[in-house]
């Protein structure tokens, strides 16, 4: 039992010490082109397993993807991964996503995330500070049908894609995610490749 603990603990550490050492902006040109080749993608992809989900983005206040996000985890978790965001079609900044978790879970896994925002308030906190997912949110896995029968009366719906690896458990609860505007990753320095 101490031993999970001490695991537990370890990962939720390491979770924070890598959230608190980057930002959600790419540090180099080339990562931002890659980032937005894969966010392009990545919803592509969301979009072809499910053609009715192009309707709940016309109707979307906005929306983040996340490409690539990894997790791994034997009792306590972690994943992170960085992400576009979009308001009215257009891309407005950069998002990243932390987790750390505790319980029943054992596996490593990578997998795209797509954040629906159906309210403006829950887009505008989004987007206004360090923002966290309902601990009682579970993601939807992408499959033909899911955003035409989602429930939508939370103002957000969430959509999980599983690119590789197995993991044994899939709740998206509990996700915290940081904001840098286009504006703000504009004034952020470039390190030098």
């Amino acid at each position: 039992m101490k031993f999970r603990w001490i695991l537990a603990a370890a990962l939720v550490a390491g979770a924070s010490y890598l959230a608190g050492c980057t930002q959600p902006t790419p540090s180099h040109p080339s990562g931002k082109a890659k980032l937005e080749a894969d966010a392009n993608a990545s919803v592509a992809g969301f979009k072809a397993e499910d053609p009715s989900l192009q309707g709940m983005l016309n109707q979307a206040v906005g929306y983040a993807v996340f490409p690539d996000v990894g997790k791994a985890g034997f009792i306590a978790g972690a994943s992170y991964g960085k992400g576009e965001v979009f308001e009215g079609g257009e891309k407005i900044g950069y998002a990243d996503i932390t987790q750390a978790t505790f319980g029943l879970q054992a596996g490593a896994q990578t997998f795209d995330e797509l954040i629906i925002f159906l309210r403006p308030q829950d887009f505008k906190d989004f987007k206004d500070k360090e923002w966290a997912l309902a601990a009682n949110l579970s993601g939807v896995f992408i499959k033909p049908g899911a955003a035409a029968t989602s429930d939508t009366s939370k103002g957000v719906v969430v959509f999980v894609r599983t690119k590789g690896g197995l993991m044994g458990e899939a709740a998206v609860g509990g996700q915290r995610f940081r904001f840098t505007s286009l504006a703000q990753a504009a004034t952020q320095p470039s390190e030098p490749q």
